[in-house]
């Protein structure tokens, strides 16, 4: 038996070619006690391996892959070598598992950059942000290879965090470097793995003990391998070493080798024909079993024995960290505990100025003693401390999720929504039982979450306090891209595939695929190339980082998990995800950035600005009619949550007329109800037609608010334990998996438990289902009530501005893009359909953001911003603003010569018509900007070229197209316009008249497609929003349409439907029944109308 102890899996990123769990998975049903995971630079797979391992029962050894390197002339490598100064990790090419040896410190290759995220902040891990990067890196730096390294226990598993942590400080991203004194001096205890004898000489100079440092033999069947391994043993036994045997694994099984070859390319940024030496010579780098391993190393048994020993000697698992949340700082003589409870009940008082209810009292009590007990009560501290920070700011946040059940929360500040008028499940946040830390989600105005982040930042010094990480992986797209790369496939041929591939992501790779795309689905290169996509899909493609979670520790956090610094500046991540910290139970702190908020924000600033309304959330008004009477005709266009397609079309069937009815409407419309086939049941009890009827006694008082239909996340788990037999904690596991959504998987190991259970209580088979599959359906996505509950009122907030305000509602939205289902041509159209009048970006008026201006006869103006310019930067706009301040601009001249903007931004603003306030049509201003320009070498011109011309003004017509081209929207018509009258004399209708059309006609419809929107239902359909000049028209796509008409569904800019009209509950749709492009003599027009869909799941 025997211990692989150099092994990569795909989170070595482009390098490894099979998943963590893969590799553990294999190694179990090899038989192997024990694995060991060393990914490059890095522990980001050790979680994921750690879970799948504990499940397996296989020993999991910790370890990671370091470069060392040191400056020209300090090398003493050789010292003791036999192979004249080059070991196994440099001497094929590359192909040695250590890395090159030998060659100057460079950055990595083309493409290697291209699957990262480019630029270093160079911000410092060291408290205060002191910069470590850089210290001793200079051109003559030289690479001596990599070494892996295991930790046997706690102390050395921080250390190799912490070397890993300065390691990444240094060069280029994914890179991480020290020299051999340093993992002399910081490595102790670590167990050193070196296949090459000029860096073991090094090692052992540098002061690397023999019972740390070891010499790995690998066989892989290699020319040259057994020579090179005498030299290593040799080397190894003048140097006092032990010896190792195994092999470098890179992926679990030999079939693997095609996408390891591919990755290898990719990182490289070659070809297959071209990698030559870059690629393994064979596939022996898969994970091998006992018998294989013990033929190979028949003449050296004691290698692999040697492997067992260093494998017993490893016995540290993650879950044994200890792990500490800091805490916060507590005035003289205060326990955490009493000082939470201070400001808990005088939270309370302010929340209840009337007088603190009993119930109130009762819960916080309650709530307290747990945290008390739980020892979680300084996150709360941490979480009112930034809530605070953010009033003091005027930042506008608000906390959801789960923690919008607690009473505490609420008192503190920290979520707006009251848990005990709403009857909310504290327990659904936290619990003894459970003993999970808690998780508050805390909303933020998008644009000011920076200055949250770095005071987080500044608050626990940069040790201390680090961003989780966020794994980008590969999705169909840019699978299909790379691998086509490597395989040679020409850019027209991969652009043709990747247009097929939705944004949805869950295409299959099939022949289908490759006929739509024009190419020949039987061709080797194709299989080849559909295959290979198919398996790097979802594998990582770099890291990234969590929109907004932080881990915070008492001790450092860099002696847990690696910290390196982000691409952005100021930022430093960890390199463990949010599933990897939940799963580890770490405390994180999730400060998100949320677009309603920064728009709500913006909204009510306008709103006192032009009119003296102070407003804030809570003083908005609530309950109001003639709010939910736009809302329940689906009139939602930009209202946050609520203005999907398929929220539209719900809104005037369930119509809602308060605030629960609203918070409904928010979760109702998700894959959990959906899929469970709750909603038509819902819909019929609401309205009557069908009696309010409950599956079992035990489910009336949790099924009751919602009618007898669970709807909510909650309510599933209270289901679970009432009639399928659940304890509390089994439930919660329920929760978890089914909130694993990308690993919805685990969901199915509980159908055969709780369907039986349920039928045996008494609950028909048909409901049973029904349940299980919403549990599916949660699995994808769906909402807890609390979180719903937040939401809704962001949504009601919303709803009510865009009712009684529209004009500051769209002004504000339209500065907080990019947000929400709609992009900016389809705002403003909506805003003048409820009579706001719309003014044209104007050099002498607009400011960068949009703005309201006064009308003559009262109300306000939306005057459209510079922001909007395509190819106008925001330092540009600000110029302009700046010049503008000394008065308004005389002629163009006196425009250029004031702002000394550049060529391109002038001819952005031409294009724009901004310059026609000064008299100066598009082209005029296009034809004088570029003489400007020459006159002076770009831009400086005192006057107007001598030469004047005059152009034919644009049509009408062409204003649109031109103001689409330039600003993405035009506030003088729609570009279906200029097809009107052709589509009139074919008899098709308008959006507008599609309205009129009784149900079960047939018909034909042409809009501009707005967006796209693929739930994920059993039923596959997909719905689009097409418009015209008149308004919207509601498309409904049946899988079996849709399929058949895949390339015009997915890419039409301009889409032609045939299909019959279908009304229900006050809602029109048109369900396609044909597809087809505009006719031959209209499509030259359309190719000029530039217009982008935004599509959604």
């Amino acid at each position: 038996m025997y211990t692989p102890l150099w092994v990569k899996s795909h989170h070595s990123f482009l390098e490894g070619a099979s998943s963590p769990a893969e590799l553990v998975d294999r190694a179990a049903d090899l038989g192997l006690p024990a694995l060991a995971l060393t990914d490059r630079a890095g522990v980001y797979g050790l979680v994921r391996a750690h879970v799948r391992a504990r499940e397996r029962g296989l020993k999991l050894l910790l370890g990671a892959e370091l470069e060392l390197r040191e400056r020209a002339g300090e090398s003493v490598i050789g010292r003791g070598g036999s192979d004249g100064g080059r070991g196994h990790a440099g001497s094929d090419g590359g192909r040695g598992h250590a890395g090159s040896g030998g060659g100057k410190s460079r950055g990595r290759s083309s493409g290697e950059r291209g699957h990262s995220e480019r630029g270093r902040s160079g911000r410092g891990l060291s408290e205060g942000g002191r910069s470590e990067r850089g210290r001793d890196e200079g051109p003559a730096d030289t690479s001596l290879g990599r070494v892996a390294l295991l930790a046997p226990d706690r102390a050395s598993y921080g250390r190799m965090c912490r070397l890993l942590t300065i390691g990444h400080t240094r060069g280029a991203k994914g890179e991480a470097w020290v020299r051999p004194e340093e993992l002399a001096e910081m490595g102790r205890g670590l167990v050193v793995l070196s296949d090459a004898a000029p860096l073991l000489a090094r090692l052992r100079a540098a002061g690397l003990p023999p019972g740390d440092l070891w010499a790995f033999c690998g066989r892989h069947l290699a020319p040259g391998e057994r020579e090179r391994e005498a030299a290593l043993r040799a080397a190894a036994g003048r140097l006092g070493l032990g010896a190792v045997g195994g092999n470098a694994v890179l992926y679990h099984d030999r079939a693997r080798r095609p996408l390891q070859d591919v990755v290898t390319c990719v990182r490289h940024g070659t070809t297959l024909s071209k990698a030559g030496r870059l690629l393994q010579p064979n596939g022996e780098h898969a994970l091998l079993g006992p018998e294989v391993m013990a033929s190979r190393f028949a003449d050296a048994p004691e290698l692999l024995a040697a492997s067992r020993a260093l494998a017993e000697r490893c016995d540290f698992r993650l879950d044994q960290i200890r792990y500490r949340y800091p805490g916060e700082e507590l005035p003289p003589g205060e326990t955490e505990g009493r000082w939470l409870r201070r400001l808990a009940f005088e939270g309370a008082a302010r929340r209840y100025p009337g007088g603190v209810p009993s119930a109130v009292r009762a819960q916080l009590e309650r709530e307290l003693a747990v945290i008390e007990d739980l020892d979680y009560g300084g996150y709360f501290l941490t979480m009112h401390e930034i809530v605070r920070h953010c009033g003091d700011e005027g930042i506008l946040c608000q906390g959801r999720g789960s923690a919008a059940n607690s009473a505490v929360c609420f008192c503190l500040g920290i979520t707006a929504i009251d848990p005990v008028r709403m009857d909310l499940l504290f327990e659904r946040f936290l619990s003894r039982e459970r003993a999970e830390p808690p998780d508050i989600d805390l909303d933020i105005e998008h644009e000011r979450r920076e200055e949250v982040i770095q005071h987080v930042y500044g608050r626990y010094g940069r040790r201390r306090a680090a961003m989780v990480a966020n794994v980008i992986r590969y999705r169909g797209r840019s699978a299909v891209r790379e691998v086509g790369k490597a395989l040679g496939v020409p850019a027209t041929d991969l652009d043709a595939v990747a247009r097929q591939l939705s944004h949805f992501g869950g295409d299959p790779f099939d022949d289908a695929l490759a006929r739509d795309a024009g190419l020949d689905a039987h061709a080797p290169t194709t299989r080849h190339l559909l295959r290979l996509a198919a398996e790097l899909q979802d594998a990582p493609r770099h890291q990234s980082i969590h929109p907004g979670g932080f881990l915070l520790g008492l001790e450092p956090v860099d002696e847990l998990v690696p910290i390196e610094p982000a691409t952005m500046e100021g930022r430093t991540v960890i390199q463990w995800d949010k599933y990897d910290v939940e799963d580890l139970g770490l405390f994180k702190v999730d400060l998100l950035g949320l677009g309603a908020l920064t728009c709500i924000r913006k909204a009510f600033e306008l709103l006192q600005a032009h009119q003296g309304l102070e407003l804030d959330i809570a003083s908005v008004p609530a309950e109001d009619p003639a709010t939910y009477e736009m809302v329940s005709a689906g009139d939602t266009v930009g209202v946050f949550q609520i203005e999907s397609r398929a929220q539209m079309a719900m809104l005037p069937r369930l119509r809602p007329r308060t605030f629960y009815d609203l918070v409904i409407e928010v979760a109702i419309v998700r894959p959990g109800p959906i899929q469970g086939d709750m909603v038509h049941p819902y819909l019929l009890r609401r309205h009557g037609d069908e009696p309010v009827e409950y599956p079992h006694p035990k489910l009336r008082r949790m099924l009751e608010k919602t009618l007898g239909v669970p709807i909510f996340q909650e309510q599933v788990m209270k289901v679970a334990v009432a009639v399928a037999g659940y304890s509390p904690g089994e439930a919660d596991q329920l929760r978890r998996d089914m909130a694993a959504w990308k690993s919805s998987g685990k969901i199915e190991r509980h159908r055969d438990r709780m369907i039986p259970r349920m039928i045996e209580s008494g609950i028909a088979p048909e409901f049973a289902e029904r349940v299980f599959s919403q549990i599916r359906g949660f699995g994808e996505y769906g909402f807890p009530e609390s979180h719903a509950a937040s939401f809704a009122l962001l949504a009601y907030v919303t709803a009510w501005l865009r009712c009684h305000h529209p004009a500051a509602f769209v002004c504000a939205l339209l500065n907080a893009q990019p947000m929400g289902f709609y992009g900016p041509a389809t705002l403003v159209d909506d805003a003048k359909r409820r009579g706001v009048e719309v003014r044209p970006v104007s050099v002498q008026t607009s400011r960068w953001d949009h703005t309201l201006e006064p009308r003559p006869e009262g109300g306000e103006a939306l005057r459209i911003g510079l922001r909007l310019v395509k190819g106008l930067a925001e330092a540009d706009g600000a110029r302009v603003e700046a010049a503008r301040g000394g008065g308004a601009f005389r002629d163009l001249a006196d425009f250029v010569r004031r702002t000394r903007l550049g060529a391109k931004a002038l001819v952005a603003l031409a294009e724009a018509g901004a310059f026609e306030p000064l008299g100066v049509s598009r082209r005029d201003a296009l034809w004088q900007v570029r003489g400007l320009v020459r006159a002076l070498g770009d831009g400086l011109a005192e006057t107007a070229p001598r030469t004047q011309l005059s152009f034919e003004k644009l049509s009408r017509e062409e204003e649109v197209l031109w103001d689409y081209r330039a600003t993405r929207h035009s506030p003088r018509g729609h570009p279906l316009g200029r097809f009107r009258a052709a589509l009139a004399a074919q008899g098709m209708p308008t959006a507008a008249e599609l309205e009129a059309l009784p149900d079960g006609a047939r018909t034909d419809f042409v809009g501009l497609v707005i967006c796209r929107q693929r739930p994920i239902t059993a039923s596959g359909v997909t719905f689009a929003t097409l418009e015209d000049e008149t308004g919207f028209a509601n498309l409904v796509l049946w899988r079996d349409v849709f399929e058949a008409h895949r390339v015009l569904a997915k890419t039409a800019v301009i889409l032609g439907v045939s299909g019959r009209i279908q009304k229900a509950e006050g809602v029109t749709h048109l369900v396609a029944e044909r597809l087809w492009p505009l006719p031959n003599a209209l499509r030259p027009q359309a190719r000029e109308i530039v217009h982008r869909s935004r599509d959604f799941r």
